[in-house]
């Protein structure tokens, strides 16, 4: 980890959040104690930034200088939620277009999918608090520079989040080896959301059950499916095709 992708030291922390850096999450020693522990703590609670206790040692691989039992990763880019996101879309005159991103925990993949995503005109990007890929540097370098222009929404966790997609009127579209559904025969040209699951378990079960369909790519050879990203990608593109067809604006 680059050094300048996290802060280090409790008073540190503290003046960064008062600051306002935007901090994709804190990692605080298990056992840490004392007064100006209790003042970082509180004031994590009190700006909903993510926190994940964890032994000194992932602290120390991180950083051997003084860290005092807390590190703070920072994000290159502000998150966006969807109680915000939701209406401005439609505000805006949009059909929109979201890729919402169930697990996936690499960082390559993740720059890839927004990549993809940017290219696609996909207006945002959902991905859970905990249990996933964030925007990082390493993130960032591979959608190269992406990251910066679609609005990535961090969410409590993908199921509520994909919850209230359904109940603000958009279609969800599972990408999926179990649909029945050529990803073809989707309709790309309603407001839409499309799921992508975790590299290595696809789509967790609660959330497949939130699927309006799923759709599935065809696998004519012997690996038996394809990488995350490039799904992401061969998806998305039928979208852009859709709606190009259906003579949305390229703009």
């Amino acid at each position: 980890m680059d050094k300048t992708d996290y802060i280090f030291g409790l008073r540190a922390i503290i003046e960064a959040i008062d600051a306002g850096k935007t901090i994709d999450k804190v990692l605080v020693r298990r056992d840490l104690g004392g007064d100006l522990a209790k003042e970082l703590l509180d004031r994590i609670r009190e700006y909903d930034i993510v926190m994940q206790k964890v032994p000194v040692e992932k602290l120390n691989r991180i950083t051997m200088k003084n860290h005092q039992g807390a590190i703070a990763i920072l994000s290159p880019v502000g998150y966006n939620h969807l109680d915000n996101l939701i209406p401005l879309l439609y505000e805006e005159g949009k059909t929109p277009l979201v890729l919402v991103l169930d697990g996936i925990t690499d960082a390559r993949n993740f720059g890839a999918i927004a990549r993809s995503a940017d290219c696609a005109a996909v207006d945002a990007i959902v991905i859970p608090e905990r249990g996933s890929a964030s925007v990082t540097s390493d993130a960032v370098k591979a959608s190269a520079g992406a990251l910066f222009y679609v609005p990535v929404c961090r969410e409590r966790d993908t199921l509520s989040a994909v919850r209230k997609l359904k109940e603000n009127g958009y279609l969800v579209v599972g990408a999926s080896e179990k649909g029945k559904m050529n990803y073809t025969e989707a309709d790309f040209t309603v407001p839409v959301a499309i799921v992508m699951g975790a590299e290595d378990t696809g789509i967790s079960p609660e959330v497949l059950r939130q699927c309006d369909s799923l759709a599935a790519i065809p696998i004519l050879g012997n690996i038996g499916s394809l990488n995350v990203s490039v799904a992401a990608g061969v998806i998305l593109y039928e979208a852009v095709r859709q709606r190009l067809n259906a003579g949305f604006s390229r703009d």
